[in-house]
Order: structure tokens, then C-alpha cells, then sequence
């Protein structure tokens, strides 16, 4: 099998990323910002000058996770600056180094936010679609794209790239686990959101995982942009109402209005978070499963079930 390098190895993704390939008999070696004892981590930093000598060596394939992750309230001077330097600049350094070292194939973990922040009901994002300008964080993975791409024109090595939604999973963090959070609590807190019929697109953690385990060496998968989810999209509202259940809670829905809630997220200052409650995000990943043959490994039942059990 080929050795991988897995950058972001302790993060969210990267840390159920290594403990599936490791038991699957992959070869890993773990790039983290902080040793933590394990003979097969070794320590590497994101930038634009970082020396990736020794964590290449004899690799075949690169899993790039880490990167400036997109924040709610980015309290950054210059937030596109800031990107640019982690997401890429420092993702084209490695992939440089990448094809100095004779690596055979780069897979960049992306984001949708390439795509846009949000669909008309109906109407999902393919992998073909135009660049949407959205804000830095998707911006700068746009940019790290494009470097990764032209790589790949002008080199041997080939990349993968993958743009998933809101990933989700044992250990997540952010506004899902603010949502797990009100659910698990046990009393019947009343939910103003029993009548929002919007449609989201959602990425269990499991599925993303298999699919960039299916990219390290299917032939398919080489120099192409994925979409995946795990083709269960659901509202808000169903989205409460199954969290709720996975966690055995009762979770009590009040049908108000959308309109009026976004007026009154307005008036506190929270239309970004109104915007992503209420809104629609759907994405086709038809060519993930066509393509590659790739298969969803669990649902989205499931994986509520399986963080549930992990709380």
C-alpha cells in the first residue's frame, strides 16, 4: 500500500482519518503542530517558507486537512490576509515540495464555500459551477485550488480535490456542537424553528473520511473537483427533530414564522447565523458516486447516533 502523509492529523477530520487508514494497514505518518509521543508523527508548521523535507520522505501520497479554519466572527485586522498565508500559500509550498520529493498524488481538502453560501431551493451545486466570491476563507481555498491545479498541468503529480458542507461527527465542533448542546439537555426548551422548510446538505464524518481514503488511488479520481454529502438533505427543522431523537430527548418545535425570526436575528445582530438556520445549501454529488463508484458508508441517523453515544 502507498505511505500517506496526513496533514492536520489531530484535528477533526484528520484524527478519525488516521485511526481508519492506520487499522485499514495504510502506511500514515502524522504531520502536527505539537508531538505528542507517537513514533509515526512528525512536527510541521503551515507556511509559506516551511521545510517538508523529512515529513515527504518516502511518502507516495499527500491528505492536506490542515488549514485556517473559517470562523463566525473573525476578529482578524486582515482576515484575507491571514487565510492566504495558511490555506495558500503555505498548501502550494508543500504541494511544491510535493513534486520536488516525487509524491504521486496530493489530495486538498477544500471547502463549499468555493461554491457559494447558499441555493435556491431545488437548484444544487455541481462540480463544474463558476467560483462564487463569498468571503476570505473561501477565497483563499479558491486560490489554493487554482496553484494545485496548474501544478498538476505542469507535473507528474496528480490532485484531488474534495469540497465538502458541514461535516459532522463524534467531536464536532462550532454551531453543530451548540446545537447538540440545547438538544441533549433534557428539558423541553421550546425551538422557534417547527416550520422552516429549507433544504441543507450535510457530510458525516465517516463518509468523508471513506471518500478520501476512495481518492488515494483510484485511477478516476485524479486531477478532478468532488462534491460529496451523504444525500440525506434536510431542513432545520428535520435536523432538530433527528438530533433529538438520536440523543433519546424530547425536542419541543414552535412553528413561527421565518420571516419573522430573520427580522428579529436582524435587529440583535445575528443575519449571518439567521442566514445560515434559514437558508438552503444543496450540493450534487452525483459525480463522487458515478465517477469513482463511491458509495455513502453510514447515514446521517447513524452518525447522530454514533455522537450521541460518544457524549
Amino acid at each position: 500500500m502507498s505511505k500517506i502523509l496526513v496533514t492536520g492529523a489531530s484535528g477533526f477530520v484528520g484524527s478519525r482519518l488516521c485511526e481508519v487508514v492506520a487499522r485499514d494497514g495504510w502506511n500514515v505518518r502524522r504531520a502536527v503542530r505539537q508531538f505528542s509521543g507517537r513514533q509515526d508523527e512528525v512536527v510541521a508548521q503551515l507556511s509559506n517558507d516551511a521545510d517538508w523535507s523529512e515529513a515527504l520522505k518516502n511518502i507516495d501520497v499527500v491528505i492536506h486537512l490542515a488549514a485556517r479554519v473559517h470562523v463566525m466572527n473573525d476578529d482578524a485586522i486582515d482576515p484575507l490576509t491571514e487565510f492566504r498565508a495558511v490555506n495558500t500559500s503555505a498548501t502550494l509550498c508543500l504541494a511544491k515540495q510535493a513534486v520536488e520529493s516525487g509524491i504521486k498524488r496530493f489530495i486538498f481538502l477544500s471547502s463549499i464555500k468555493v461554491k457559494g453560501e447558499f441555493t435556491q431551493s431545488g437548484l444544487a451545486f455541481k462540480s463544474d459551477d463558476g467560483f462564487i466570491l463569498t468571503d476570505p476563507y473561501g477565497l483563499s481555498k479558491y486560490e489554493a485550488e487554482q496553484g494545485l491545479l496548474k501544478l498538476a498541468e505542469q507535473t507528474d503529480m496528480e490532485v484531488v480535490i474534495i469540497r465538502p458542507p458541514l461535516v459532522y461527527g463524534p467531536g464536532v465542533k462550532a454551531n453543530f456542537a451548540s446545537l447538540i448542546k440545547w438538544v441533549n439537555r433534557g428539558v423541553p426548551f421550546p425551538f422557534p424553528f417547527g416550520a422552516v422548510y429549507n433544504k441543507r446538505s450535510l457530510i458525516p464524518l465517516d463518509n468523508l473520511v471513506s471518500f478520501l481514503i476512495h481518492g488515494i488511488d483510484h485511477p478516476k479520481a485524479a486531477n478532478e473537483v468532488f462534491l460529496i454529502s451523504d444525500g440525506e438533505d434536510v431542513s432545520t427543522t428535520e435536523l432538530l427533530q433527528r438530533v433529538a431523537k438520536a440523543f433519546g430527548k424530547r425536542c419541543l418545535l414552535i412553528p413561527v414564522p421565518v420571516w419573522l425570526m430573520t427580522l428579529a436575528a436582524k435587529l440583535i445582530g445575528k443575519e449571518n447565523m439567521a442566514n445560515r438556520l434559514f437558508s438552503s445549501l444543496q450540493v450534487d454529488n452525483s459525480k463522487a458516486c458515478d465517477l469513482l463508484g463511491w458509495k455513502p458508508v453510514i447515514s446521517m441517523d447513524e452518525q447522530l447516533k454514533k455522537i450521541a453515544d460518544a457524549t
